[in-house]
């Protein structure tokens, strides 16, 4: 009898749990599971794919009725991904965005849907030195002119929430405007050249050298009085090449420089981006007065005074943060800051 019993309750057993089963399954197939929804809509897909969160969308909804309030004639929505597309392509000020984003993916995007879109260094910048680039690299492509009143809008590094608005207009005479035109140097310099100094600038800034920190100057421009007013330290690694084999927009070129920028003294380049020398010393008068910011050193004042007795344009690379330093006409004009570096 005991065996007959243990059967019985076994046999109840099971279908006591078959009918728990049942009940699961169709709580599943129904979506509900002790009152919480699976977050899906009816075709399966997720409603929350692709939404910001509701603080961003709310700065972005303020920032584009200040830009309408200001009557802007840009509106410049800097990022590091994919920038919210349906959130802008229904807004009366589509026409005036123009998205400055690291992320060729979302430059692909940014084209499918008619946006105009420039793709800036993916280094490690803080909201103010990212505004900075997309704005220079902006004006150096031509989809920003002088007299434009711009508002840019970014936030925080390796985030994809805004937190910064930033109203400006390209071509005022403050230090700070003056910097946002540099890439666009005027007749003689090929913006391409510039923006390939830069990047790279940027890159060994933020990479350095087979892991060590590195230090190095650029001089573009004005070669013949550079030259004059300059010395090899070393030997040039460039000399005997023909100008095609040693022009900067040739990415084997950038390549070597990356490698040759262990070698002391500063890179000498003409405007076309032909790479004249490297290794030299640049000398400057004796009697010859700079307004060099506290706490920089030999390296930013040579830099500093090449721009003041000649006509041309120097990048600063400092071995000690990576920060990248433009000058021109004997001013600072640019510094970008990498909060951080791959070291």
């Amino acid at each position: 009898m005991t065996p007959k019993q243990d059967s019985s309750s076994k046999s109840k057993g099971s279908k006591e749990q078959g009918k728990a089963s049942k009940a699961t399954t169709s709580k599943t197939k129904s979506g509900k599971d002790g009152g919480q929804t699976s977050g899906k809509s009816k075709s399966g897909k997720d409603k929350t794919a692709g939404t910001k969160s509701q603080p961003e969308s709310n700065f972005l909804k303020e920032s584009l009725a200040m830009a309408r309030k200001l009557n802007v004639d840009q509106f410049l929505y800097v990022c590091e991904d994919t920038p919210p597309i349906e959130a802008l392509k229904h807004r009366a000020l589509r026409k005036k965005v123009i998205v400055a984003t690291s992320s060729e993916k979302a430059g692909a995007l940014c084209e499918e849907h008619g946006f105009r879109f420039e793709i800036i260094p993916g280094y490690a910048f803080e909201r103010f030195e990212k505004i900075k680039v997309a704005l220079a690299t902006c004006v150096s492509s031509g989809l920003l002119k002088d007299g434009m009143r711009v508002l840019c809008v970014a936030g925080q590094l390796n985030t994809p929430n805004m937190d910064t608005c930033l109203y400006t207009k390209i071509g005022d005479q403050s230090e700070e405007q003056a910097a946002l035109g540099v890439l666009h140097a005027g007749e003689g310099y090929s913006s391409q050249v510039l923006e390939a100094i830069l990047n790279i600038a940027l890159s060994v800034g933020y990479e350095g050298f087979e892991g060590s920190p590195v230090g190095t100057i650029f001089v573009v421009g004005d070669s013949t009085s550079v030259m004059e007013k300059s010395k090899q330290l070393t030997l040039n690694p460039f000399q005997g090449y023909s100008e095609d084999e040693k022009n900067i927009l040739d990415p084997r070129v950038r390549d070597a420089i990356k490698n040759f920028c262990i070698l002391d003294g500063a890179f000498i380049i003409r405007e076309d981006g032909v790479v004249l020398a490297a290794g030299r010393y640049l000398r400057s008068p004796e009697d010859l007065e700079l307004d060099l910011p506290l706490g920089l050193g030999t390296r930013n004042a040579a830099a500093m005074a090449i721009t003041k007795t000649s006509k041309c344009i120097s990048f600063v690379i400092s071995k000690t943060t990576g920060a990248v330093r433009i000058y021109k006409g004997g001013n600072l004009a640019v510094e970008l800051r990498q909060p951080r570096r791959r070291l």
